[in-house]
């Protein structure tokens, strides 16, 4: 799975990569928890907008939106099927944004390691997303959106048994396409990152605790502190 990541590039970093003028008040994030709101990229009428979405996808039909804490992420495997998300994997696909995400590595039953995993270069990256409009009963709007994840790669193996997917820039154009429901073309794209490609870290047991932020959430491991856990 995915449940925490960061975003702490520059401004001027995400610009350039992503080609999107950059919103206010969305940098830096040490530590991006479900519920929050997340960076994303969308594309309106043939252009790449950045947007926020409330993380954890809410659908149309649902009636609380207490279901996104369960639809946070999103199986590559059964996404174009599941009735959860298979009108947004055709119409409302994004990318979420991050130069690095989190997962705990289990050493037992009350030991869990976190680790920070980016790109080998640092680079920010777009991590495949899907998007849904839903609206509360006082007639509130609620964007909400949902992070597609795969099996590991030779990297993540050790350290969990599932990871976003991390798009290369080569596919964002067919990912955001508005107009693309190729559903085999799209779903060729969901496959785990090239290990080669990444790296990973032990971090500290600050980022365990999702009120935490700052950059000490990325300082070095030492031991979780009694009831910090993940």
């Amino acid at each position: 799975m995915c449940g925490r990541f960061a975003l702490t590039a520059p401004a001027s970093t995400i610009t350039e990569i992503f080609q999107v003028d950059v919103l206010p008040d969305v940098l830096p994030r040490y530590n991006v928890a479900p519920s929050q709101q997340v960076a994303a990229v969308v594309e309106r009428d043939g252009v790449r907008q950045m947007t926020t979405f409330r993380w954890g996808l809410i659908p149309r039909w649902a009636k609380d939106k207490k279901i996104g804490y369960k639809m946070i992420n999103s199986r590559g495997e059964t996404v174009a099927s599941k009735p959860s998300f298979r009108v947004a994997f055709k119409r409302r696909r994004c990318l979420v944004l991050a130069d690095g995400f989190y997962e705990w590595k289990r050493l037992s039953k009350k030991e869990k390691i976190p680790h920070l995993i980016q790109l080998a270069d640092g680079r920010p990256f777009g991590m495949a997303g899907l998007w849904e409009r839903w609206v509360d009963p006082e007639g509130e709007e609620v964007l909400s959106c949902s992070i597609i994840t795969t099996g590991p790669n030779d990297l993540m193996t050790s350290i969990h048994n599932r990871m976003p997917v991390i798009l290369p820039p080569e596919t964002w154009d067919t990912w955001l396409d508005e107009a693309n429901d190729d559903k085999d073309q799209l779903q060729e794209l969901l496959v785990s990152y090239p290990a080669d490609d990444m790296r990973a870290r032990t971090v500290s047991s600050h980022v365990n605790n999702a009120r935490h932020e700052g950059p000490d959430c990325q300082g070095p491991f030492e031991a979780p502190s009694e009831g910090e856990v993940p």
